[in-house]
């Protein structure tokens, strides 16, 4: 079987929260983009039931830059029994009485260029150079499946083809355990992690996940 073919998109834009997992209550984002929100982004460009994605570098195009950001949010989840019961019993929720102020500590204009491979799924015959030609079009037209965003809902990334005067910045680091995605295959549901190496601006995500499942390792 031949080698996987790379595929790159550059991403962009104002602010990005890529939440630390062991911070949730008050939000803190790690310096980089994670290998699971790059995928989502991928993901969100072009999404197949034939496919997968496969991540391989992060290459952070602009100093990491921070910001502190306050706002207003409820403290409550609710599922879709609970809001059934409210319309049973006409009761009303008022989330004034809900309200609950957090602080996050986000990134601002923040570029990336995302380097990743198409995977087929087992079930699939196709031949993967359609997928690589799809991805291609879709992101020289600017095409979404959804909206593409930086780690929270509310951060739109714009994405384009990567420019080839861009360059990762000079940054090394060692960020300890950085979130990778889930195994859905597991029961419970386990969290992923890998080494959060980042060489001359880019991170080189693993194949495969670090043998750990627990937030608590990070850093």
């Amino acid at each position: 079987m031949s080698e996987p073919v790379p595929l790159a998109v550059k991403v962009w834009g104002d602010m990005a929260c890529f939440t630390r997992p062991e911070l949730k209550s008050e939000r803190v984002s790690y310096p980089v983009m994670t290998p699971a929100a790059a995928r989502g982004i991928l993901e969100s460009i072009l999404w197949k039931p034939e496919i997968e994605w496969n991540v391989t570098a992060i290459e952070v195009l602009a100093p990491v830059r921070w910001i502190n950001v306050r706002r207003n949010e409820v403290s409550e989840m609710f599922s879709p029994a609970t809001i059934l019961k409210f319309a049973e019993t006409d009761r009303c929720y008022d989330v004034e009485d809900d309200r609950d102020q957090r602080n996050t500590l986000a990134l601002r204009d923040v570029a990336y260029v995302i380097r990743a491979q198409i995977r087929l799924r087992d079930h699939t015959d196709d031949n993967d150079a359609k997928y690589r030609d799809m991805f291609r079009r879709r992101v020289n037209r600017g095409q979404c499946v959804n909206q593409p965003f930086l780690g929270c809902r509310e951060f739109a990334a714009s994405f384009g083809p990567p420019d080839p005067l861009d360059r990762p910045v000079g940054w090394d680091d060692h960020l300890g355990l950085v979130f990778w995605g889930f195994d859905y295959t597991a029961r419970p549901v386990a969290s992923l992690w890998c080494e959060g190496r980042i060489e001359g601006g880019v991170f080189r995500v693993p194949d495969q996940p670090a043998p750990a499942s627990s937030p608590n390792g990070v850093r």
